[in-house]
């Protein structure tokens, strides 16, 4: 079974140090870089050594009993038109507070784009990747989801620290060194 993740709130530069040192080190430590912070409370962490993970916990996945499912837009119900740019998945529970953020990769109510079906392959027997030509599984479409996602973190206005080069953990110095000039010059130091 895979570790948790934790969500921490951390003030101060000091604060991030002391759980850093006492619970981690973390492959992967997010937060948010705006305020107020969606799906986090002002000054909290998410830590955890699986992205995908991670990224459920900020959308409190398994809280929200949140599924991958087939949407309205399916191409097999021709009842519906589906509108250009929507795929046939949604994401039943979405949260709210995402309907009003600007991502490539869904729209309001969790309806997915066409950009997650567009990286969608299928790892054939000998090891290559190929394009999906049928309608791509549930687990598929989560994993293509989840990986695009982190990519668009920045742009949602969340900071995701990561390891950097052969590193295990969450390149943190460079923040860390930034977090502790911004505290001195604000004389919290």
């Amino acid at each position: 079974m895979p570790e948790p993740c934790v969500r921490q709130i951390l003030p101060n530069v000091k604060d991030f140090i002391k759980f850093w040192k006492e619970m981690g080190p973390f492959r992967y430590a997010l937060t948010s870089n705006e305020f107020p912070p969606m799906l986090l409370e002002p000054e909290e962490w998410i830590f955890g050594n699986d992205i995908h993970l991670l990224l459920k916990e900020l959308m409190q996945f398994d809280q929200k009993k949140m599924t991958f499912v087939q949407s309205p837009f399916n191409p097999k119900n021709k009842k519906i038109l589906r509108p250009e740019g929507m795929s046939p998945w949604k994401i039943t529970h979405f949260p709210e507070q995402w309907n009003r953020v600007v991502c490539d990769l869904f729209v309001p109510e969790g309806h997915l784009t066409c950009l997650v079906m567009g990286t969608v392959t299928l790892e054939k027997s000998d090891g290559s990747m190929d394009r999906l030509n049928e309608l791509p599984g549930k687990q598929t479409i989560e994993k293509a989801f989840f990986n695009l996602l982190e990519k668009h973190l920045e742009k949602m206005g969340y900071l995701l620290l990561t390891p950097l080069g052969n590193s295990k953990y969450a390149s943190t110095k460079d923040y860390l060194l930034e977090w502790e000039t911004d505290e001195r010059e604000a004389g919290l130091l």
